[in-house]
């Protein structure tokens, strides 16, 4: 009788605490827009990077130099916002973002940009990890895994218009236009950006019993969010591969319009991620991890053993559904345990797993791919996910 009182409670409460506030839609189409400014500079900078003499070494490299940097603002992001607060560290970000992508206009080199990719990581760093504390700050606790389900799909949204905007405006009007509709962008999600609320954490008020007195790595890790940001690890490895290989894979395989698979990734994600957000909120992220990490398995199997694009795209949209299942819950995972005061703390934590495993996948799956091939590579895949998913369940065991 107490548990039907306590759902009923539960449900109640969900109808009394509204997602979609005006900050909550305010920041969704802030980040829809600075994820766009980003992700369309994705397939043109290796381009860029070659029309002024560098090398496809070189050009993997602009690539891994920004995850580089990105990486290491993460954590150091995460301190300075629960620390200073969320309206400086995000905004500063998003300045240093603005002002990288409007000097690619005048790199002649690729030294220099080389350089300026590596200064433009640390504001995406910085910006993305803000982005992501803020919206956790607004979305009520009890809808906290839904409502950021909700607010991943700006980020999905963006990943299946703008890599083909970016190629289309370079291929009509070259790289200075797709450098300056990139800045406009960004400048559009700053002045989206300057009305929010942004939540001040306990820390500002109360050092001493928020933060840790001394800096070092318990300042900028946050331990509650450790789980899921080495779970999230070894499911990125897998992303890793999709987003490295599959073109190359899909053309040793002579299949055309590879393309079609992240749109149908996207379109799957979008589908999954409310779902999941919900189905955690309700149940626990174990009803939404388990079951995506298993989607994510069939996924690499599938893209193993496929020969056509129809095939290629049931992966896709196998895999956007456990990936759209799996992100949400544990990163709602990795901030619900911490204080209010360290939720900046616990999402650089979660994304630095994340981020971390798409690159060491990356680094891996060159290795495996030059020596066993593709095709090898997706079988293999199969392993980091299996390992995250009997990581999670050992935890779940020991909590029980």
């Amino acid at each position: 009788m107490e548990a039907r009182n306590d759902n009923m409670n539960n449900a109640d409460l969900q109808k009394k605490e509204p997602v979609w506030t005006r900050d909550f839609i305010l920041m969704s189409i802030a980040s829809l827009f600075i994820t766009l400014g980003f992700q369309m500079l994705l397939p043109v900078l290796p381009v860029f990077s070659a029309s002024i003499g560098g090398s496809d070494a070189w050009a993997g490299l602009v690539v891994g130099i920004f995850t580089i940097s990105a990486v290491v603002m993460r954590p150091v992001s995460g301190r300075l916002l629960d620390k200073y607060g969320r309206r400086g560290v995000y905004l500063i970000g998003l300045i240093v973002f603005l002002l990288c992508v409007v000097a690619y206009n005048w790199t002649a080199t690729i030294f220099a940009l080389l350089m300026l990719r590596f200064i433009h990581g640390f504001g995406w760093g910085a910006a993305s990890t803000a982005s992501s504390t803020v919206a956790s700050d607004i979305i009520p606790k009890s809808r906290l895994a839904e409502g950021m389900g909700y607010f991943g799909l700006t980020s999905t949204l963006a990943m299946a218009i703008a890599p083909a905007l970016g190629l289309e405006l370079l291929g009509a009007y070259g790289f200075n236009t797709v450098f300056y509709v990139s800045a406009g962008v960004v400048i559009i999600c700053i002045l989206i950006s300057l009305p929010i609320k942004y939540h001040k954490p306990d820390a500002l008020s109360q050092p001493s019993a928020a933060l840790p007195s001394k800096p070092g790595i318990g300042a900028i890790i946050e331990k509650t969010a450790i789980l899921p940001a080495i779970v999230i690890f070894f499911i990125t490895m897998t992303y890793g591969s999709i987003v490295s290989f599959i073109a190359l894979y899909a053309n040793q395989r002579q299949v055309e319009n590879i393309g079609l698979f992240f749109t149908v990734y996207a379109a799957a994600v979008l589908i999954s991620r409310p779902y999941f957000g919900r189905l955690t909120d309700k149940k626990g992220t174990r009803f939404a991890v388990i079951p995506g990490i298993f989607f994510v398995i069939i996924a690499m199997l599938l893209v193993s053993l496929a020969n056509s694009l129809p095939v290629f795209l049931i992966a896709g949209f196998i895999y956007g559904i456990g990936f759209g299942a799996t992100q949400p819950a544990l990163q709602a995972l990795s901030v619900s345990k911490a204080a209010p005061s360290r939720r900046g703390a616990a999402n650089a934590t979660f994304f630095l797993g994340f981020d971390l495993g798409i690159g060491a996948g990356s680094i891996l799956w060159g290795i495996v791919a030059e020596n066993f091939g593709y095709q090898f590579i997706y079988l293999l895949a199969i392993i980091p996910a299996i390992v995250g998913a009997l990581i999670y369940i050992r935890s779940i065991r020991r909590s029980v």
